[in-house]
Order: C-alpha cells, then sequence, then structure tokens
C-alpha cells in the first residue's frame, strides 16, 4: 500500500508543472461529455467508482477493475434521456478475460443532441417561407475505448486508449486520440484506486467547413471558424472504498473519490491556481447480493450570490438494482450536472454476464 500513494505523489509532482505550462493556450473544458459517466450502479453513487469498479464498466471507470470480472464475457446497455429529452446518452460496454492475469474490454459512448432544424433556406429565392426547405442535423460526440488490465502480484493495473470523435452535422468534425492509465490495490476490506485520465492530454483536431455558412455569418458578424487543435489537460482521481458486513443479509458498499483537475481555479471546495479538488461520496446497501439500494452526493459547488456572499450546493443522487440470475438491472435518477430539480434524469442499465458453458 505504501508503494501506491508512493506513485500517487510522484505522479501528482509530475502533472503540476506539465498542466500548468498549458492552461492559458488549452480550454478550461473539452471533451466533457467524457466526464458524466456511464452504468446507471456508477451515477446512483454520484459516480464515486475508482475504487469500486469491478465490472465492464470498469472500461471507463478504472480499467484494472476489469479483472474481478469471473465470467467469461461481460455485456452492458446503458441509456438515458437527458435535459428534458434534448439530449440522449447511451453507452455499450463488452469485457473478456484472456487469462486469469489479463483482461480486455471495448466501450462505446455517444452523446448527441438531434433533429436540429437548419434553417438557412427556410426563405427561398423570391423572399417567400417555405418549411419544407427545413432539414434536420444532429451534434454527436462519440468515444471509443480499448481497455486492457494485468495483474502484477497483489496490484491491478490497467490502460485505455481512446479515440474520439465529434461532429456538427456537415458542418465541422473533429478526431481525437488518448491515453489513460489506472490501479487499484485491496487492503483486506479496504480498496484503493488512482484513475489517470488523459494522461499525454487528448488531441482534437476539428475540420470545418465554412463554405456552408460563410454567407450567414458574414450577414450576421460573426467570425468564420478555421480549423483548430483542442487539447484535454490530465485529471486524476483517487478512491478509496469499503466493505462493511450490517448483518447476515445486509452489506453496505461506503465510497469517496477525489477529483484533481490542473486547468485553473474551479468553484469546488478545494480549489487553487495550481490544482482543484472535487470530493464525491456514494454509498451501496445490498441484500444478499441480490436486491441493491444506492445514494450518494456530488457536484459540490461554491456559488457567488449577487451580494458576493458565497453558498454552497450539492447535487443529491439515486438508485436502485437488482440481480436475476446473471442480469443485472440497475436504475438512478440524477442531476447529471444540473441544479434544476425539474431537469432529473432517469438512467437505466442492463448488465448481463454469459459464461461458456
Amino acid at each position: 500500500m505504501g508503494k501506491f500513494f508512493r506513485w500517487t505523489f510522484f505522479l501528482l509532482l509530475f502533472l503540476l508543472p506539465l498542466t500548468g505550462a498549458g492552461q492559458a493556450s488549452t480550454p478550461k473544458y473539452s471533451n466533457e461529455f467524457l466526464s458524466i459517466g456511464v452504468g446507471a450502479r456508477s451515477l446512483g453513487m454520484s459516480n464515486a467508482q475508482v475504487s469500486v469498479a469491478d465490472n465492464v464498466t470498469a472500461g471507463y471507470w478504472n480499467p484494472a477493475g476489469l479483472l474481478d470480472i469471473d465470467s467469461q464475457y461481460q455485456f452492458e446497455l446503458m441509456h438515458a434521456s437527458l435535459f428534458a429529452g434534448i439530449a440522449n446518452f447511451d453507452y455499450a460496454g463488452f469485457a473478456t478475460p484472456i487469462d486469469s492475469s489479463n483482461h480486455l474490454g471495448f466501450s462505446i459512448i455517444r452523446f448527441a443532441v438531434d433533429d436540429i432544424p437548419d434553417t438557412r433556406f427556410l426563405y427561398d429565392a423570391n423572399g417567400a417561407l417555405n418549411y419544407n426547405n427545413i432539414s434536420f442535423f444532429s451534434a454527436a460526440d462519440y468515444a471509443f475505448i480499448f481497455s486492457f488490465a494485468r495483474r502484477v502480484k497483489s496490484l491491478k493495473l490497467g490502460a485505455n486508449f481512446k479515440v474520439v470523435h465529434r461532429t456538427v452535422g456537415d458542418f465541422a468534425n473533429a478526431w481525437g486520440f488518448g491515453l489513460d492509465a489506472g490501479a487499484q490495490l485491496d487492503v483486506q476490506k479496504w480498496r484503493f484506486g488512482l484513475m489517470l485520465r488523459d494522461i499525454t492530454g487528448t488531441f482534437n483536431a476539428w475540420s470545418h467547413n465554412p463554405e456552408l455558412v460563410i454567407d450567414i455569418y458574414s450577414q450576421t458578424g460573426n467570425q468564420i471558424p478555421e480549423n483548430t487543435l483542442e487539447i484535454t489537460l490530465p485529471k486524476l482521481i483517487l478512491g478509496v472504498s469499503r466493505y462493511l458486513d450490517l448483518t447476515d443479509h445486509f452489506t453496505l458498499l461506503a465510497a469517496i473519490d477525489f477529483d484533481f483537475t490542473f486547468d485553473g481555479e474551479r468553484n469546488v471546495p478545494i480549489s487553487s491556481e495550481a490544482v482543484s479538488i472535487d470530493p464525491h461520496l456514494g454509498l451501496e446497501i445490498d441484500y444478499k447480493e441480490i436486491i441493491y439500494l444506492r445514494g450518494g452526493i456530488g457536484n459540490i459547488q461554491q456559488i457567488k450570490d449577487f451580494d458576493g456572499s458565497k453558498s454552497t450546493i450539492a447535487q443529491a443522487n439515486f438508485g436502485v438494482g437488482f440481480l436475476i440470475k446473471k442480469v443485472q438491472i440497475d436504475y438512478a435518477l440524477t442531476d447529471m450536472g444540473d441544479q434544476s430539480d425539474a431537469l432529473y434524469s432517469h438512467v437505466f442499465s442492463v448488465r448481463a454476464s454469459i459464461d461458456k458453458n
């Protein structure tokens, strides 16, 4: 365990100067659809998963957790309709062992706003309204994650290779590539997790088609878009969790994660120009590993009021789960980053484990 924390300390020392130099030239938020989280279990626990992840969703949360899968194949599907139905968020994951010490995983994530009306040709050549000229397009973000996990003595290690593809109809698209690295360590009933996202920075190369919008942009005085390079800075996540036996039939899982970001000061409980720390806590109670009840607190924000004073707000999430033979059905009620009660989202996911027999 001492070695685990020494490596974490060295990573922090490495990241601070590396990311500080890039703050002035990189956006504060990039590829944010990859920060939403996958799996209704995870979302119900406010994304406190870096030390907890032990199923196919570990390919997203911490690839080291893939080593805890004991079935030959495991699949998971998730769908969520966000922001009062404006956006759709979908996930599919697959994992399988190579042998007892090596596992593979593959994940697909899609976040999209579909059926956006294109009104550029609403008026015809005679200046008359023609609604038949309206077409529709999607603004969609895709991520393809290839995961590998390997056991080294008592330490579980994992890595991701990510391919990101983002499109805005025919107007613009981007391709990006990045790497993640993770580790988990079990010490009796305690588990420690470390996840380093975008370890080398994830680079999105945007390609625009200005000829499609140059007339409209010129009339409205907007700047004609140019091809650009967008960089997602590294993020370090530390997690710790523990199982507690409440009775013979009830077990409690408590987990907390700390997200370290290096892109300047954020509205989180611990913040500075060099590093900001965002904690989030999750709990799960199960009955005989068949019925699960979950809750979590996250998205803790420091909000400045009109009089200059600050107040703290937080987001509460809830969830339930049922295991029927080898099929897990999970549900979560989550705010997905918005603080309006009217925009709570219902998230469903289904996970199936299959053996050769």
